[in-house]
């Protein structure tokens, strides 16, 4: 998603995409860690840049309360 889409976005409606991304690079981690054939290995930096961007918009609004 895009930073100006997170933005529109309520609190809790992030903090539950924030956990739903979460769970899904932890599941690819998982994955790649038990040698388990992973379809795309690169989407893993673009998951933890994507969460890195859903937490500063989140630390941003609660900064703005």
């Amino acid at each position: 998603m895009k930073t100006t889409e997170l933005k529109e976005l309520g609190a809790e409606e992030l903090a539950a995409k924030i956990a739903e991304a979460r769970k899904e690079l932890a599941d690819l981690k998982l994955k790649l860690a038990s040698k388990a054939e992973v379809e795309k290995p690169v989407r893993m930096r673009g998951m933890r840049r994507n969460i890195a961007r859903m937490l500063t918009v989140q630390a941003a609004k609660k900064e703005a309360k």
